[in-house]
């Protein structure tokens, strides 16, 4: 009886060790930042007219440094506006932000 109720008792916790593994794959993901998925979609998404290393290039200005020249929100404005020629909505919603996040980190 002892040994049915021990290997009962192990078996339950090997089972339930196994069954909290999923929760790593859930914290890696959790652990992204905006700013980290700004810079991804930025780099997706604007190195065709800003250069490869956001450096500008033609009329498209630099964004390598645009945080010491504009704030989150007017940088989040351009994105969803436009201006001069850049299209409004390159970008639009949650990834538009993290976009501007990013960029406003930029100095």
């Amino acid at each position: 009886m002892k040994k049915a109720m021990l290997t009962l008792v192990f078996g339950s916790a090997i089972f339930l060790a196994a069954c909290g593994g999923g929760d790593k794959t859930a914290t890696k993901d959790e652990g992204k930042t905006a700013a980290s998925e700004g810079e991804t979609i930025a780099m997706k998404s604007c190195i065709s007219c800003h250069g490869g290393e956001l450096q500008g290039q033609g009329n498209a200005p630099a964004l390598k440094d645009v945080g010491s020249r504009l704030s989150e929100t007017e940088i989040l404005n351009v994105i969803e506006n436009g201006k001069n020629g850049m299209p409004p909505n390159v970008v639009k919603g949650e990834d538009a932000e993290a976009v501007a996040k990013w960029l406003a980190s930029q100095k």
